[in-house]
């Protein structure tokens, strides 16, 4: 659909809710394309996504209340408010951070704050993108993997555990006793297990550490290993409905889209560089005659995680964003909407 189309479309009475929710109408800031046609792997049959950004009205600042977000299934449209993105951001979360990293066209509608938010975007870059793309990229990669692994190596699935628990071991580290990589390392090694070739091992060296904490600890670490044991519904109705490689796409975005912010500290997300690849991804050109991913794709993903530990290794960002300027830019917004 031709962007001419898009905006059109936005005109017509599904998406009225954009002018008649009590959040929305004048209260939006920011509005813009999400999905594949923001990526720029769209293709006939690509649905619409809409995006966007609402300030909360004046009472509601002064009364700490705060909508959060609207969301239209029928229209497949989600606007978040401007608190609940700001948090979002601050983590680095790739579902919206990339609304910040728009090509200008593809932005349907800013207002000055949305402009205002777009100018200050570096406020929301740091060192958590490591853990939140590839976080994110390792559950993709859990839903397109099944129980027999027939085309992913042992070793190699063991690896993507191991690299999903490092991911999710920034979030462990906040919310349970903190703990020194020293004190809990895992790590890879040669396995005597019957069906194994390698397998994760622990060295831990805790000491005065709330065993509370310990339980809950050892119990998230042993869900990741058993969401890999598991068969995915979501990937048989991949398979099944031929969107494996549409999940194989998005899961390769992910890293390039990652790699601009450590890199180049830019938030790019219409994939034009890597459109080619891309799009011979999604029409299966790494599937085998059983709709499998073929182990050229796994090496294209190891080649991909290795590049991402040497961005996060080398990169300049912070290791969290400053949370004093962007309460300034918090307050600066929420204070012209108070005193309108």
């Amino acid at each position: 659909m031709q962007l001419e189309d898009i905006r059109a479309k936005t005109q017509t009475a599904p998406y009225d809710f954009l002018r008649q929710n009590e959040h929305l109408g004048d209260k939006i800031v920011l509005l813009g394309l999400g999905g594949s046609h923001a990526y720029g792997t769209s293709n006939e049959q690509s649905d619409v996504d809409i995006r966007g950004v609402a300030v909360n009205a004046r009472r509601d600042i002064l009364l700490g209340r705060d909508f959060e977000q609207v969301v239209d299934v029928p229209t497949d449209t989600t606007v978040y408010s401007f608190d609940k993105i700001v948090k979002l951001l601050c983590s680095c979360n790739p579902n919206t951070i990339e609304l910040l990293g728009l090509k200008p066209e593809h932005y349907l509608y800013l207002s000055p704050v949305g402009e205002r938010l777009l100018a200050n975007k570096r406020l929301f870059l740091s060192r958590l993108a490591i853990h939140s793309f590839g976080g994110y990229a390792n559950a993709q990669l859990r839903r397109l993997e099944n129980k027999s692994a027939r085309e992913a190596s042992q070793t190699r699935r063991e690896n993507h555990i191991l690299q999903s628990i490092r991911h999710a071991a920034v979030d462990y580290k906040q919310k349970y006793f903190p703990y020194t990589d020293d004190e809990i390392r895992l790590y890879l090694d040669a396995s005597a297990r019957e069906g194994f070739d390698s397998e994760i091992y622990m060295d831990v060296a805790l000491r005065h550490y709330p065993l509370r904490d310990f339980k809950d600890l050892w119990s998230e670490m042993h869900s990741v290993v058993r969401s890999y044991e598991k068969i995915g519904k979501r990937n048989e109705n991949a398979i099944a409905h031929n969107k494996l490689g549409k999940h194989m796409m998005h899961l390769v975005r992910l890293y390039y889209m990652c790699f601009d912010i450590l890199e180049k500290g830019e938030i790019v997300t219409y994939r034009e560089a890597e459109h080619d690849l891309l799009m011979s991804i999604r029409d299966g050109a790494f599937l085998d005659a059983d709709s499998q991913p073929t182990p050229e794709f796994y090496e294209l993903l190891d080649a991909l995680e290795q590049r991402l530990d040497y961005a996060g290794q080398h990169t300049d960002l912070p290791e969290s964003v400053d949370m004093r300027a962007v309460e300034d830019f918090v307050v600066s917004v929420n204070g012209d909407i108070c005193r309108l």
